[in-house]
């Protein structure tokens, strides 16, 4: 493996920790209209990610980062073509900080429930465009010659990407729930409607989830650039999509927790297992597919990248891992927690 490869599958994995992180937030995030009937709950529900949300966006800014270092060729011909999305992603997250930083400042309802809506935004268009993003790159851009982008603003707009943004969102509110079941306390109704949440998001996601697999591996073929192989991975995500509902029916909410990370993790993995060789396939001519090898920095700019990244990953990750073990403790409806999200 040179390092062009080991630099294309720790993006992937960048991604697929970033996905299995903020997923959950986004989630939550998205539920809380749903779930929370007081302002105790609604503060109770900001509480279980206040922790957590900031540091978690650091492994997107990692994958950005990675590209943009070490895939500049696939960097610019995804932000060109896609750069309204990424706009709105951007702007949304923006906002989501905003107004978890904000809801507190004014004791007024009016207040509150116009940040609620700005979060609850916040974390819906990043939710959807992701999973748009998603199935765009295995879908493929309208590159040319010199990997220039050659199609218009709403080119990677079609039935397949659509469906792709329903499916995380889905997804990730599935994973939302199965977290505040970790993070909430058990005696309580809170806890008991994020149980009943999780199973009727998680239906939702299992036909969201199959009707991808339809689309992406039958209807288009866009996997089978990998074979029968290509069926391993769906096949283990319906596995694990199975063993959500069979966890939450025992009870076992730490296990459901990890099968709802593991599936989007597998989905993860799928899409850029259909990409490779490629970083970026051109629906225009397979001639112009940006590659690993072509769209790759110079040896140089790799393996300096490559010594960066051994001495800073083990310590963002040791980072976080003693902030979600400091932050371990479950949420009560009746503490008194600040709603700032810190």
């Amino acid at each position: 493996m040179n390092e062009a490869v080991l630099w294309f599958w720790l993006v992937t994995a960048c991604f697929a920790v970033y996905f299995f992180l903020e997923g959950f937030d986004f989630g939550v995030d998205l539920l809380r209209p749903f779930l929370a009937k007081t302002e105790a709950e609604r503060r109770a529900l900001i509480q279980t990610i206040g922790p957590f949300w900031d540091g978690n966006e650091v492994w997107v800014i990692l994958a950005a980062g990675a590209i943009f270092a070490t895939f500049p060729a696939w960097y610019g011909a995804l932000l060109t073509g896609m750069y309204p999305l990424f706009t709105l992603i951007l702007l949304a997250l923006i906002g989501r900080g905003v107004a978890f930083e904000f809801r507190a400042q004014v004791d007024n309802r009016a207040w509150r429930i116009f940040w609620d809506v700005t979060s609850f935004a916040g974390s819906l268009i990043p939710a959807f465009a992701w999973g748009l993003i998603m199935a765009a790159l295995v879908q493929g851009l309208p590159i040319g010659e010199g990997g220039r982008y050659q199609g218009s603003v709403l080119s990677y707009i079609t039935p397949f990407t659509l469906f792709g943004g329903l499916t995380t969102t889905l997804l990730f509110m599935l994973h939302g729930a199965t977290f505040l079941l970790l993070r909430l306390h058990k005696q309580g109704d809170l806890h008991a409607r994020a149980r009943r949440a999780a199973l009727f998001w998680g239906a939702l996601a299992t036909v969201a989830v199959l009707g991808f697999v339809y689309l992406g591996y039958v209807r288009d073929e866009l996997f089978k650039n990998f074979g029968l192989g290509s069926w391993v991975l769906p096949g283990l995500a319906a596995l694990t999509l199975a063993g959500i509902w069979l966890s939450l029916r025992q009870r076992r909410d730490g296990l459901s927790f990890a099968m709802s990370g593991l599936t989007i993790v597998l989905s993860v993995v799928t899409v850029f297992l259909g990409l490779f060789p490629n970083v970026l396939p051109s629906t225009l001519s397979p001639s112009f597919n940006l590659t690993i090898s072509n769209a790759s920095s110079q040896p140089y700019t790799l393996h300096l990248m490559t010594i960066v990244g051994a001495v800073f990953l083990p310590l963002i990750v040791g980072y976080q891992a003693w902030n979600y073990y400091v932050f371990r403790r479950r949420i009560a409806v009746e503490d008194r927690v600040t709603e700032a999200a810190h």
